[in-house]
């Protein structure tokens, strides 16, 4: 069984980062180990009023001289939602823990609809492009990759935002929220030498946490041996059934947890 490595906060409540992270990747078949970079109480999106906020940067180098002392090495990193002082000591667990050949899953977890999240400066895409060289998979949406790039005000064609990131040093981009003109919401899979794409017909509704879903089936895919198109697919299918399943209500994150057993069935085949 491959092991992944998640790092990204714990959001107590709110159904995002490592809470999804930890059973997705899990229903994929793929062992998953967590490094907790900071506790929140909740999210930060629209909807609570406030949070708590536990840092925990000075914990990661001890965990990592554990984990070197113990000889425990991983065959893959996800990063999502981190702040900047904890990019130093992931680089340095990368080096460190993972073994020949690990897979590198970045989700620059950052912003949204055009904005960063709350939190963090107006620099910060250049301390998560960082992350973003040498990364084997990073799977930004479209405001994410316009920040990245430094191609704002957010219009930038698909294929130019794919190029700068490329150029960062991904080597394959997941570019999320990508419509194909005909009422479809998708991806566009790149490789460097190709872009291809996977379209679903659009859902109006908007739930917080269907980027970490994404990024979770995507990586628990790719560690199952699924080509990234079809992985691509797969973690689009599966936020689709989230949100379908998912009480109109049911305000602050999706109900990914209805489609574990789905998600599951996925790799008996």
């Amino acid at each position: 069984m491959k092991k992944l490595l998640t790092v990204q906060d714990i959001s107590c409540v709110g159904q995002c980062s490592t809470t999804v992270a930890l059973p997705l990747v899990s229903a994929c078949g793929v062992e998953c180990a967590v490094l907790p970079p900071a506790i929140l109480s909740n999210h930060t999106a629209a909807g609570f009023s406030g949070w708590s906020f536990k840092d925990l940067t000075d914990e990661m180098p001890k965990i990592e001289a554990n984990w070197v002392r113990e000889k425990i090495s991983f065959d893959a990193i996800y990063t999502g939602y981190v702040c900047e002082s904890h990019i130093d000591p992931i680089l340095s667990i990368v080096k460190s823990c993972l073994k020949p050949g690990a897979l590198r899953f970045v989700d620059p977890a950052m912003a949204d609809n055009g904005v960063l999240y709350k939190g963090f400066a107006a620099d910060f895409p250049s301390k998560m492009a960082r992350l973003i060289d040498g990364c084997d998979y990073v799977l930004p949406n479209l405001t994410e990759a316009a920040l990245l790039t430094g191609n704002v005000p957010f219009k930038t064609a698909n294929e130019k935002l794919i190029e700068g990131l490329h150029r960062l040093g991904a080597k394959n981009v997941i570019l999320t929220g990508v419509e194909d003109g005909k009422g479809g919401l998708g991806s566009a899979v790149s490789d460097g030498t190709k872009i291809e794409y996977d379209f679903n017909p659009r859902l109006e509704s908007m739930f917080h946490g269907t980027g970490d879903v994404y990024a979770s089936v995507f990586a628990g895919a790719v560690m199952r041996g699924r080509p990234a198109l079809e992985a691509a697919a797969l973690a689009a299918d599966i936020v689709c059934e989230a949100i379908r399943k998912t009480a109109p209500d049911h305000w602050y994150g999706v109900s990914f947890e209805l489609t574990i057993p789905q998600l599951s069935n996925a790799f008996l085949k």
